[in-house]
């Protein structure tokens, strides 16, 4: 009885839902129904993805096997390469072609990629800007197809469009059957100063060496999916890669001092290793530490040679849906087994002696720490190996290998930025191993599901790096900025036509995921939810709507709210506090009330009239009989008639009743307004009268009936002196100065300046360079993640 008249007294003053009678016409909807669910944007559930958001008992993918001989061209820098590609076809359907990517024809002359590029800015024209203008349009990197062909050696047709090449077969390809045929091809690589790019060749003048990364670097199958069909968008650079699982078998040439990583296990060792490198390597496994197996003065007497003879290092990899390599005589190398599971992954790392100290104190030891952290927030690594090269290529991730760029200055020392660079970047493409290289996500379309899936769990990484790692991605208010800025899509855009793509791709679904966790379901429910998804969906390819409702599915947790607000809408968090009202259950004992009204009273400040008419001579002095009763009538007397009302609604209350009268609790009323259109959940921070603070967590359902104003309630022991909205800035809100009652006085400093703007303040001048530095990782990519976000997630 006394917790319903609690609830009774706290519910008393929500407004009643009135009946609308059944011939009445329904009121327009004027308020934004933030929690209107997605049915009306996510796909229908069938037989190949379920309701649940799981693969269903009719998903089926195609796979496509490949055997590749290819040589790279030391004195040239060019590719040449023969592959033999086996499509099977376990889709329900026939196919009468098939559609391959050749992405590297963005680098041919007058491309679309090249042609959409828009004009660059000429009145800040560099030096360096002309010449790889210049370069760049006298450059060709298109591939050259020599032929296609079938099973038993003819020609089959085919047509190049663009990053597209279709192949018409001889005859419709049914479900279940499988399709052999070959392509030979080449193309010249394009050199990292003057093109850039995800595949790149980095020339070393000092001692006439380079570095070869080799990506995209073969004409791949592009998917065909329950959900597109074909999906074969063209590639113009920034949209990444859609792409089948299979088993590679490739053997590669380079000159026989080179020293090659790649996708995959080894398969002659003997062949192309020293006893004395594969002892090292043996030992690797079972160590304590990294071990050398190139060391730093090996790599150093080897970039000296140039052989002329060549050796063939042959690679093996099962379910994967791609191949990188990477090929150098300048490649320092160690490696260091990592225990995940009951099998043990060996972690190993590639680089020239450019990276020394900085690579062999941390590139194995990150990619080690993200398969341990990866693995415990969604599976195992399945994979017999994970790299990390050192090359031209900023950051970019491939299965099993990834090419990252940060390295210290010539006389080996560094900054904190470029250490913690080379570290996030690191677990940053390692663990892309997990999104989407397994994960396999359509990063054609959907950019987020890869980068912001994966600068999450990178955050929690990095968390797990050290005290302070000091991640720019994933806490909240790193967000605000970029969600109050006007220049925004949702992050269900299209690859392609993302503004802002660091913030929009990486940093904004990340906070999201973040926010998630923390502040809406709780560690507890994201992480087992989280984990459900990623093990459902191990080596197939989930789409938005399979993460949606598979996080809701684990969870108990109608998200519907949040994806519709985050995922897409352009509209942010901004709550303000508009108005707090405290309140106190008056005592009817009218002993109580009326001292109550005493102290009131004495404590109501004093006004400047009734202090200068104090002493002003009044009238009643000189005439004292003007005085009479009420001049010396106690107004917070108790009478008579007080005490005998009292006994009177004493007698007339039930034990329960008398009971609640007993309360002292504060019931301490805070009106809030959504200033941003996002709705939040509410986190308010209570400070008492004893100075101490209590916390109050309000689900975002709180905004379910009016998403633009709403009133809480707080029953707190003591009186609230302050309210604080978000004190743990957990919530994204962008504008923190409207979060406090009473309001703060908002601190801002500024500096001082010469007359002369040319002498500008040492510590102006530093913050700017770090604003530059922050944009240039921000920058939108061009073709190639060396400039793109993957590099920013990890610098500092």
């Amino acid at each position: 009885m006394l917790r319903a008249l609690f609830l009774a007294l706290i519910c008393a003053g929500a407004p009643a839902v009135p009946a609308v009678a059944q011939d009445a016409t329904p009121a327009k909807q004027t308020r934004p129904d933030a929690f209107r669910q997605l049915d009306e944007l996510l796909p229908t559930p069938n037989d190949q993805r379920l309701a649940s958001g799981a693969p269903g008992p009719g998903y089926w993918q195609q796979k496509v096997d490949y055997r590749i001989a290819v040589e790279i061209d030391d004195a040239t820098q060019r590719i040449t390469g023969e592959e033999w590609i086996t499509y099977h076809n376990r889709s329900p359907h026939r196919l009468d072609y098939l559609w391959v990517q050749i992405d590297n024809n963005i680098f041919a002359p007058h491309s679309e990629s090249e042609l959409i590029g828009g004009a660059p800015d000429m009145e800040s024209m560099s030096y360096s800007g002309l010449r790889r203008l210049m370069y760049r349009r006298s450059f060709d990197g298109g591939v050259d197809i020599a032929s296609v062909k079938d099973a038993v050696g003819d020609d089959l047709p085919h047509t190049i469009n663009g990053t597209m090449m279709r192949v018409d077969l001889p005859s419709s390809l049914q479900p279940g059957a499988a399709v052999e045929f070959s392509i030979r091809w080449s193309y010249s690589m394009n050199p990292s100063d003057l093109v850039g790019g995800r595949t790149a060749a980095e020339y070393f003048e000092e001692d006439d060496n380079w570095i070869y990364e080799l990506a995209h670097w073969f004409p791949r199958l592009a998917p065909y999916t329950d959900v597109n069909g074909w999906q074969n968008k063209q590639f113009l650079g920034r949209g990444e890669f859609a792409l089948e699982f299979g088993d590679y078998e490739v053997a590669i040439t380079a000159p026989s001092d080179h020293v090659v990583a790649a996708t995959g296990v080894l398969q002659n060792a003997g062949e192309v290793l020293t006893q004395a490198q594969r002892d090292r390597l043996e030992e690797a496994r079972t160590a304590e530490k990294p071990v050398f197996v190139i060391t730093p003065d090996e790599a150093v007497e080897n970039q000296g040679t140039k052989a002329t003879d060549t050796k063939t290092w042959v690679f093996h990899a099962q379910n994967v849906r791609d191949f990188a390599w990477a090929s150098s005589r300048k490649f320092i190398w160690d490696a260091w087994g990592t225990p995940i599971g009951d099998r043990t992954v060996m972690s190993m790392s590639y680089w020239p002696i450019e990276g020394e100290p900085l690579w062999s104190r941390y590139s194995t030891q990150a990619i080690a720490h993200t398969l341990e952290v990866y693995s415990k927030f969604t599976f195992d690594y399945p994979y017999p190996v994970a790299i990390s090269v050192n090359g031209p290529v900023g950051g970019m991730e491939y299965p099993m290998i990834c090419f990252n760029g940060p390295r210290p200055e010539k006389d080996g020392t560094y900054t904190s930025r470029t250490k913690y660079g080379l570290i996030g970047v690191i677990i940053h493409e390692v663990g892309h191993n997990w999104f989407p290289m397994i994960v396999n996500s359509d990063e054609r379309q959907w950019t987020w599901m890869d980068e912001g899936l994966n600068t999450f769990v990178q955050y929690l990484a990095e968390q797990e790096w050290e005290p302070g790692y000091p991640s720019r991605r994933g806490e909240a208010r790193n967000i605000t900025g970029f969600m109050s800025s006007t220049e925004q899509v949702p992050i269900m855009t299209n690859s392609e036509s993302i503004l802002q793509f660091g913030a929009n791709a990486y940093a904004k679904p990340a906070t999201a995921l973040n926010v998630l966790r923390e502040t809406v379901m709780g560690r507890e429910l994201f992480d087992f939810a989280f984990k459900q998804y990623a093990r459902r969906w191990m080596f197939k390819r989930p789409e938005p709507a399979d993460l949606f409702r598979t996080l809701e599915d684990a969870s108990a947790v109608d998200l519907d709210w949040f994806w519709r607000g985050w995922f897409y809408t352009t509209d942010h968090v901004d709550l303000a506090i508009t108005g707090v009202e405290s309140f106190q259950l008056e005592s009817p004992d009218p002993k109580v009330a009326k001292a109550n009204d005493r102290a009131d009273e004495e404590a109501r400040a004093e006004t400047p009239s009734e202090r200068l008419n104090a002493p002003l001579p009044k009238r009643t002095d000189r005439f004292p009989e003007l005085l009479d009763f009420y001049n010396s009538f106690d107004e917070h007397a108790v009478t008579l008639a007080d005490r005998k009302a009292f006994e009177r609604l004493m007698a007339s209350l039930d034990d329960d009743e008398k009971q609640v009268l007993e309360v002292d609790q504060s019931f301490t009323v805070v009106s809030l307004e959504n200033l941003g259109g996002l709705v939040s959940p509410v986190v308010l921070e209570l400070e008492l009268t004893d100075g101490s603070t209590e916390i109050l967590r309000i689900p975002a359902e709180l905004w379910r009936r009016n998403s633009e104003r709403v009133e809480t309630m707080a029953v707190t022991d003591l009186p609230v002196v302050r309210v604080t909205l978000d004190p743990f800035e957990e919530t994204a809100d962008v504008d923190t100065a409207n979060n406090h009652w009473p309001p703060r006085t908002k601190l801002s400093r500024f500096q001082l300046f010469k007359r002369d703007r040319t002498s500008q303040n040492p510590m102006q001048q530093a913050r700017d360079e770090a604003a530059e530095l922050e944009a240039e990782a921000d920058a939108e990519p061009a073709g190639d993640d060396s400039a793109s976000p993957p590099v920013g997630a990890g610098e500092r």
